[in-house]
């Protein structure tokens, strides 16, 4: 605890770092002003009893931050962005210059990668933000709208979307930890108070049990998260000595930390974002006066909403994505040329080649353990809303397992900041 004082005063005394998280701050102060802000038109009894009763726009509350839940002028939250990023990191995958961009161009690379990502995020606002409107309408949440005000209120809820993608990386650039994250987060902690009424609401003596192990469900899965994101696997590393002159450098020894979990929490966004996109479309395709595409949506809709096929999906997606991530921000190769240009070498595997499949045969091992553990993790509040029926649960572990990873690696942040001042 003395420990903990200590760092926070340190926290506190180095200027640059109290501009940052003040800047941090006001980012998310203005953030949750925003997401208080109705767009014209909306009747909130209704739009009351439709979250209530929709689990999936629950789900894809926490993603807009809370905004959606007020059908804000950011209701889309970061969103379209996110899913931006998807399409971006995929497309690496078919193009090898989109790859190179952003693995072996440096710096000026990845801010051209990240602008093609922002500019994606624009049409992708434009037609979730359509869909949304046509859907609550059908829904009697939004009323009858002229092509102006249509168009209006579309034109406000992008223009919200790529304000809160600014933001965000304001606070990535400016202040302290992953902008998108702490939007995601600040969200999710807004929505506590709601959420322990909700639950306070439909509370049963008679099932105190099942509240206290879902305590204790909660609790094992902040103590897994922090174990698994803070485990890694050390390979020794050697460097060769080097006479230079009359000096010897080099002869010592130190190891190359591989983390179990890689890809933090972005898998979870990841999976969540592909799963939650098409479902939003093809809710406004039901609605389209058309037989054979209402019959098609119907159906898709029918099979994304079967627990079982949603709960698979989701653990598939959480544990390709968390490979996927991986091997799209942690090249084996590249390692391994550093290593060979530095002198240094890991004892008993030859340089090269060789070194690159060793590193990348942990790291596949690595990664197994931590994606089944983010797909066990993701799909346990399914697994206990179908025990307990209380769907609450389901949208709340979701939001923990995001919230805990946010706060260690702001943890992680906040501690580099300072170990840069002591030095």
């Amino acid at each position: 605890m003395t420990n903990f004082f200590n760092k926070f005063f340190l926290v506190f005394q180095d200027s640059i770092l109290r501009k940052r998280i003040f800047f941090t701050l006001g980012a998310l102060v203005l953030f949750r002003v925003l997401a208080a802000i109705p767009v014209p038109g909306v009747n909130h009894e209704a739009l009351y009893r439709f979250f209530s009763n929709n689990e999936f726009f629950g789900l894809l509350n926490i993603f807009s931050g809370g905004g959606l839940s007020q059908l804000s002028i950011v209701m889309l939250g970061v969103g379209p962005y996110i899913t931006g990023s998807i399409i971006m990191q995929l497309l690496t995958i078919m193009s090898s210059k989109l790859k190179e961009m952003y693995q072996e161009d440096g710096e000026a690379g990845r801010r051209k990668f990240a602008q093609y990502g922002r500019l994606l995020t624009v049409p992708l606002a434009l037609i979730q933000g359509f869909a949304f409107i046509k859907l609550l309408q059908n829904q009697q949440v939004l009323g009858a709208l002229s092509p102006l005000a249509l168009a209006t209120n579309l034109l406000v809820i992008t223009a919200g979307s790529v304000l809160l993608m600014w933001i965000g990386e304001l606070i990535t650039e400016y202040g302290i930890g992953n902008g998108v994250s702490l939007i995601i987060f600040s969200g999710i902690v807004a929505a506590l108070p709601l959420y322990i009424g909700q639950l306070g609401a439909i509370f049963d003596p008679s099932q105190i049990p099942v509240y206290l192990a879902s305590i204790v469900v909660g609790a094992i899965v902040i103590i897994g998260v922090v174990i698994i994101t803070e485990a890694e696997r050390p390979i020794p590393v050697t460097y060769a000595k080097q006479v230079r002159g009359n000096r010897v450098y080099g002869g010592t020894s130190t190891y190359l930390p591989l983390r179990i979990n890689q890809a933090g929490v972005i898998p979870i966004i990841f999976a969540m974002s592909i799963l939650l996109f098409p479902q939003m479309i093809i809710r406004f395709l039901q609605n389209i006066d058309n037989a054979t595409i209402k019959t098609v949506a119907t159906f898709l809709l029918s099979l994304l909403s079967n627990s079982w096929f949603y709960g698979i999906s989701y653990f598939l997606l959480v544990f390709i994505f968390t490979y996927f991530y991986t091997a799209v921000t942690f090249d084996p190769d590249a390692i391994s040329t550093n290593l060979q240009k530095n002198g240094a070498f890991i004892p008993g595997v030859r340089p090269g080649k060789s070194t690159s499949e060793h590193i990348a045969r942990i790291l596949t091992r690595l990664t197994l353990v931590g994606a089944l553990f983010l797909g066990v993790i993701a799909v346990l509040p399914l697994i206990m809303k179908g025990i307990t029926g209380i769907a609450a649960l389901s949208i709340g572990g979701t939001g923990l397992l995001i919230v805990v990873s946010v706060v260690i690696d702001l943890i992680k942040k906040v501690d580099a900041q300072v170990s840069i001042r002591e030095y």
